[in-house]
């Protein structure tokens, strides 16, 4: 690792919540911008409230979930519902490169935070909305989740067995989807504020880019009428392709047969018999990778936290953390020669930043901050 971090010197107000705005600013934290989650312990963050819990004790700093996917950031508890709560919130924008926010459309601007008030505030601001279906439209107000994005992109229609039903997927494609779409909009618009000193205004919607992972099944329509089969595993074009059973309790492997070559070193792999009861097949992933077929064990959660190329490649970060200590949590997954890139710090505890946001990035003063809690601004 070397060298300055791409965003360093670059703040971010963040007004999200749940899953998909904050892996958007996760990666910004990533590159080493300063995230400034604004949240209150009236409404915390749903992800403040979900299992699993360090130690299986419940409570809004303890949530495995919040603290993988809020590494790294700061966090400033505020009341928005009080007009004081509202103009730190805007003296934060303010003095902020860059707001995320991932509300339904239309929250922001009955709050007083729209983008027409914030761009006032600052002419180079850059904001993006990461709403379920944009800004604009017939569904534009409505709320959504990650898991309706599913059904609505058309995975589940491609996702299953043959003569079943459509199934949803394991996790909620639409919430990672449009936070790494954010992400990367994100850095172009810091890379056209730089080049223009021009800020923008950045409509996401979660819906388009979730149908944006599925060209294949989208194109299989537009260009030919034709909607792929559901085939649960197979592929059209491999075989064999799927997830086997193996030895042992609960043990699957992948494997992936692309061409006649590949065929042709798979059945040498286990062609003969006899060797089914071979030892050497104990590794049959191993095995298989050494003949050139595409295998892999289908891995449990522990057997990623304990893999020892993960762990070699330091994939997995443990930093302490003020409330459940030490743990173990997925850190970034790319690596960049010149820049650096990692993890900062653990999840911030709810509110734990908020007096020195207000003193060192909105400017107030000792008996301003005390004014703010008075009218129970600070929650």
């Amino acid at each position: 690792m070397a060298g300055r971090a791409p965003l360093a010197g670059v703040r971010v107000a963040d007004f999200t919540w749940v899953w998909a705005g904050p892996f958007c600013t996760l990666q910004l934290a990533h590159l080493g911008a300063e995230v400034i989650r604004v949240e209150t312990a009236t409404r915390p963050c749903v992800t403040r409230l979900l299992p699993p819990f360090a130690d299986f004790e419940p409570g809004p700093n303890r949530s495995g979930y919040f603290n993988q996917y809020n590494q790294g950031k700061k966090s400033i508890a505020l009341d928005l519902k009080r007009p004081e709560a509202i103009e730190a919130a805007q003296r934060l924008c303010a003095a902020s490169d860059v707001v995320v926010e991932n509300f339904a459309a239309g929250v922001m601007e009955r709050m007083g935070l729209g983008w027409e008030v914030l761009r006032r505030l600052r002419a180079d601001l850059i904001m993006i909305a990461l709403s379920g279906y944009g800004a604009t439209g017939p569904d534009s107000d409505k709320v959504s989740y990650g898991p309706a994005q599913v059904p609505l992109s058309g995975m589940s229609s491609v996702t299953g067995y043959r003569g079943f039903p459509p199934m949803h997927v394991g996790i909620s494609y639409g919430d990672p989807t449009g936070g790494l779409h954010g992400a990367v909009a994100v850095l172009a618009a810091l890379l056209h504020r730089a080049r223009t000193g021009q800020g923008q205004y950045i409509d996401l919607s979660q819906w388009e880019t979730s149908m944006a992972v599925l060209p294949e099944a989208i194109c299989g329509w537009t260009m030919n009428g034709a909607a792929p089969e559901r085939d649960g595993n197979r592929d059209a074009h491999m075989a064999p392709h799927g997830v086997f059973r193996a030895a042992g309790e609960d043990r699957w492997v992948a494997l992936a047969v692309e061409d006649d070559a590949a065929w042709t070193r798979f059945a040498a792999a286990i062609g003969r018999p006899e060797l089914a009861s071979d030892p050497r097949w104990a590794t049959a992933a191993a095995t298989l990778q050494a003949a050139g077929v595409a295998a892999f064990t289908a891995a449990t959660n522990r057997d990623l936290a304990e893999d020892p190329h993960l762990n070699a490649r330091g994939f997995f970060v443990e930093l302490p953390h003020p409330v459940v200590g030490t743990r173990k949590h997925v850190g970034v997954p790319w690596r960049m020669s010149e820049s650096d890139c990692r993890v900062r710090g653990a999840a911030p505890c709810l509110g734990a930043d908020t007096e020195q946001v207000l003193r060192d990035v909105c400017g107030y003063g000792a008996a301003e901050i005390t004014r703010l809690r008075e009218a129970r601004a600070l929650v």
